[in-house]
């Protein structure tokens, strides 16, 4: 079964940029993918998502900070800028698969911003 595999995850300061990476172990066939994340106590939510077409829908709390991109091959990335203690959580990968109602999920990559 094909995963996806994320890096990218740490520590850094409020201020500060990081990018997270999620490939997947194999082929795939998408209609999008995106980042979700969850922090202590709190519900998993969207952070960003991109389809096929190249269309892209953002968190408000993340929008102006946070960049979605793909390459080839399904590898999507989240480049986030500006971060601040509240985007502290772990940050899932997720993959809308094409005629199955199954999504897929990358193990998830924690992410801490000190303040």
């Amino acid at each position: 079964q094909v995963q996806l595999v994320e890096s990218g995850g740490g520590l850094v300061q409020a201020g500060g940029s990081q990018r997270l990476s999620c490939a997947p172990s194999g082929i795939i066939f998408t209609i999008a993918m995106g980042w979700y994340r969850q922090a202590p106590g709190k519900q998993r939510e969207l952070v960003a998502r991109m389809t096929t077409g190249g269309s892209t829908n953002y968190a408000d709390s993340v929008k102006g900070r946070f960049t979605i991109s793909r390459e080839q091959r399904n590898t999507v990335y989240l480049q986030m800028n500006s971060l601040k203690p509240e985007d502290t959580a772990v940050y899932y990968c997720n993959a809308v698969l094409l005629g199955s109602k199954n999504d897929i999920w990358g193990q998830g990559t924690q992410v801490t911003v000190s303040s």
